[in-house]
């Protein structure tokens, strides 16, 4: 193949992956209820898991458009505005039928970007990238069979999701966790379930360091996980106070 023609496939393949976004620019922000959170470390904390330019785009454009576009849904339907996120995805079959579209799609996206951004962080207190401690620990043993098997069968799950998708922990309030994933931006809260942690399989989570291999994006996820974080969300969830 010569350097022109692998040259092209190269650009195809990376415009391919920029018109997938969400068309709202560059992070404008939308006038609402609803707010972009701000990323709780550097761009480039993750790498080389995930690399700055990933989790810029990821963050600035594409968790932005779903805050935007959620807060343009709910913009003439004050009652749905004044709603907490998660009682909106708990009600979707509630909401006016204009606009359950737009707060499914959005409204999933935020949360589960939201806690995407906090159930991850850099070397530290955190231990990301070491092994659960704790409550967490023994509930993973308890319910998933153990550490390497909740990762085997996340890893699984995830590259089984076809297209576009999330693979989640869910943890009752009596504390038993079990495996989940969801299409595009769904999120197990529109089940009135609790997430304890879970990754993005979209394209645009990891396109631009892996391509095509979810599979090596998955194992070096597991790299991320701030596993405080995580342990902080399952007292939360246990307790009763857990919301996205």
């Amino acid at each position: 193949m010569s350097f022109h023609r692998r040259s092209f496939l190269v650009g195809t393949a990376v415009a391919a992956a920029a018109l997938s976004m969400p068309r709202i620019g560059f992070a404008q922000a939308a006038s609402g209820p609803f707010t972009l959170p701000p990323l709780p470390y550097p761009a480039k904390a993750l790498e080389p898991h995930i690399d700055a330019r990933t989790m810029e785009i990821h963050h600035d454009r594409h968790h932005q458009a779903y805050v935007n576009n959620l807060n343009a849904a709910v913009k003439d339907h004050g009652q749905v505005a004044g709603m907490p996120l998660q009682d909106i995805l708990a009600k979707l079959s509630d909401m006016p039928e204009a606009i359950r579209t737009a707060l499914r799609n959005n409204g999933g996206g935020h949360a589960n970007h939201t806690m995407f951004w906090q159930v991850m962080g850099p070397g530290g207190s955190g231990s990301p990238g070491g092994a659960p401690s704790g409550p967490v620990a023994e509930a993973i043993s308890r319910d998933l069979g153990g550490f390497d098997k909740l990762k085997s069968d996340f890893n699984g799950m995830g590259g089984r999701v076809f297209g576009s998708g999330w693979v989640f922990v869910t943890v009752a309030r009596d504390g038993k966790l079990a495996l989940e994933s969801r299409p595009n931006q769904d999120t197990p809260l529109m089940d009135g379930k609790k997430v304890l942690f879970g990754n993005d399989v979209w394209e645009h989570a990891y396109y631009l360091t892996y391509q095509n291999r979810r599979p090596d994006y998955l194992a070096a996820w597991w790299n991320t996980v701030n596993w405080g974080k995580v342990g902080e969300r399952y007292a939360a969830a246990t307790a009763g106070t857990l919301t996205i």
